[in-house]
Order: structure tokens, then C-alpha cells, then sequence
């Protein structure tokens, strides 16, 4: 009796933590089909995958509308937290004061950010709270039918033909005002771009906003929107192409002066910058924000790592945080004694 040999299973893929990229996917969509949410989303897990993040080391925060169900479709093995509208950001800081350890990356929307959230948003990057912020800029309020939100573009259509009257809020030129020092635009329709600025991010310690345009294919992806596919595509101005060197690989430097710029991160790592058709200092404050108005004169928008500063200390280092997780402490360091009670009391007389 003859037996038949089976072949050995092929061995998955893994990362350098033994994760599949399976390991860091999600629930399916229910956004409409070929929405640019969906795009990103794609890259989120990518980029955690490639980068090496435990998935149950990572915080995934929302607040309200189309954006704000994507965290539900990347990382289903991390934990996860759906805000109400706006106020996304003070959660976020409650989560990295309770447990510093922890990766947080927040999803928001233009309504979510530029409108209700604007108070909260402004604070979150002036505090430089660690955190990925991600913006999925398409312009609209999807949810309730494609009016125009606070960063569609002035004289932009609406699907109705009707013109935008107002000028938009640049969500990267107000974070750089505010002191953020991770400030970067991509176009969903460019994966090579973001999964590389958002490998950056998850190596830069503090605040990293990520503005990202995506286009509502159901209210915003037609002629005489800024925010379609067809205008993005016409319409980006790229500051350089960007490459990623993980802080576990050897940095080797085989270029010419003057032809590419890297940038070191907070974890050793490096975002590689290779001029395209101009030069670029994405440290100057005053370069990155002058570049910015030229484009929105131009009606083009920026793309790339427009502003980083790895200098500024982040909010807990301000804070002076211990290096255990609040959430860990026991009662007893955490509670004042009665003479420290008495101490604050005696102060206040």
C-alpha cells in the first residue's frame, strides 16, 4: 500500500516581529467603492506591517463621519476608540498620558478636523502630543449629502454646481503655525509616497500630521471639484520622492552633496528626500510655509514632508512623565499622603 507525500505548506510572509500582513488588516468596508479612504486604509496597514508595530501595542481613535469608520477596517488587533464629533484629539491625549507605550494614530475627517474639532485640533498640536494624525481630506461632508466643509477649495463646484464663496482653512499651513513638527500632504492615490511618510511618522516622536486628499467619489470627484482624482492627479506639486531607512537597517550614505537630504528620526531611523525639480529644506518654518502659499496661488497642492523638527520636546517629556504607564500605578503613588494634602492647602491660604 502506497501512501501519497503532501508538500510542505509554503511558509507565510512575515515581518521582522513574525506578523502577518493579515495580522494588521480589519473588518471589510462599507464605504462606497473606490473611495479614497479605502486607499489609505491600505497603506496604514502596509506601513504597520513593514514598519514591525505590535498590533496590540497600537491605539486607533475617531471622531465622527465617513473617516472616522476606517479605523475599524486596519489593526483589528489593537485597541480602538470611536470619539463623537471633533473630539478626537482629547482623547487621544488621555490615551498617551494613561499609557505612554502605546502607538496612537488617530483618523479624522476635513468636517471632523477644520469645523467642530478645530478648538480641540488647534491644542493637540501645540502641545506636541505623540500621535499620528491623519486628515482625509475630501472637501465634503459625505454623510450628509456633499455640502462643502471648511478646507474645500475657494470657487471649487459642488456636484449641485454650486460655487464654494469661502477660502479654504490649510490644515498644514495652520499646523506649522502651531508649532507641530511633522507636517506632511499625500493623495490617496499615491501608495509609494505615503506608506514611506507613514513609516516616518511612526519614527518621529511627537505629533505627526498627515494631510491626505481623498476623493468622495460619490459627492466631490467631478469636474470643477479641487478634490477629484482627475484634479490631484493634475494638480500636485511633488516636493521630492521619498524613501524610508528603518532604524534596524545599516544607514548608508551613496549620493552626491546636493542631491539628496536625510532626515533623522526620533528612533534612529532615516526619511531619505531626493530633490525633484527644486531645492527643498523641509526644516526651514519659513520655506515650508512660503511654499505652501505659492502652491495655493497656484491652485496646486503640496505633496511630500513639507516641515520636521526633531528638537521640540514632545508634551510628556514636558510633562515630565514617569516612565511607567499611569494606568499601571498603584493607589498609593498616585494618591498625595495627607502631608502633601496639607502642603497644596497651606499654599492656597
Amino acid at each position: 500500500m502506497s501512501t501519497t507525500m503532501q508538500p510542505p505548506a509554503a511558509p507565510k510572509h512575515t515581518n521582522r516581529l513574525g506578523y502577518t500582513l493579515a495580522d494588521y488588516k480589519g473588518a471589510d468596508s462599507t464605504l462606497c467603492a473606490g473611495c479614497g479612504h479605502d486607499a489609505i486604509t491600505s497603506q496604514i496597514i502596509k506601513a504597520f506591517y513593514e514598519y514591525g508595530v505590535e498590533p496590540h501595542r497600537v491605539a486607533k481613535l475617531s471622531g465622527i463621519g465617513c473617516s472616522s469608520k476606517t479605523p475599524a477596517y486596519f489593526l483589528s488587533r489593537s485597541h480602538g476608540f470611536n470619539g463623537v464629533h471633533g473630539r478626537m484629539p482629547a482623547i487621544g491625549t488621555g490615551v498617551m498620558l494613561a499609557n505612554q507605550t502605546l502607538i496612537s494614530i488617530g483618523v479624522s475627517g476635513d468636517g471632523d478636523t477644520a469645523s467642530i474639532g478645530m478648538g480641540q485640533f488647534v491644542h493637540l498640536l501645540r502641545r506636541n502630543v505623540p500621535m499620528i494624525y491623519i486628515v482625509e481630506n475630501n472637501g465634503v461632508y459625505g454623510l450628509t449629502k456633499g455640502q462643502f466643509s471648511a478646507t474645500a477649495d475657494l470657487g471649487s463646484k459642488a456636484k449641485t454646481g454650486v460655487s464654494n464663496d469661502l477660502p479654504a482653512i490649510d490644515l498644514c499651513a495652520m499646523a506649522i503655525e502651531l508649532g507641530c513638527n511633522f507636517v506632511a500632504r499625500s493623495f490617496a492615490g499615491d501608495p509609494k509616497q505615503m506608506i514611506a511618510l507613514l513609516k516616518a511618522a511612526l519614527g518621529h516622536r511627537g505629533t505627526a500630521l498627515f494631510d491626505v486628499i481623498s476623493p468622495c467619489v460619490t459627492f466631490n470627484n467631478h469636474e470643477g471639484s479641487t478634490k477629484s482624482y482627475k484634479y490631484a492627479k493634475d494638480h500636485e506639486e511633488l516636493l521630492h520622492e521619498i524613501s524610508y531607512v528603518p532604524f534596524f537597517e545599516q544607514i548608508t550614505v551613496d549620493y552626491a552633496e546636493g542631491e539628496r537630504k536625510d532626515v533623522e528620526l526620533h528612533d534612529g531611523s532615516h526619511i531619505r528626500l531626493r530633490k525633484a525639480d527644486k531645492g527643498y529644506d523641509p526644516t526651514s518654518k519659513s520655506e515650508a510655509l512660503n511654499t505652501l502659499r505659492k502652491c495655493q496661488d497656484l491652485n496646486e497642492f503640496l505633496t511630500g514632508l513639507i516641515y520636521i523638527n526633531e528638537e521640540k520636546p514632545d508634551f510628556l517629556t514636558l510633562l515630565n512623565m514617569t516612565d511607567a504607564p499611569l494606568a499601571t500605578l498603584p493607589q498609593e503613588r498616585t494618591q498625595p499622603g495627607e502631608a502633601a494634602l496639607r502642603e497644596i492647602m497651606a499654599d492656597l491660604m
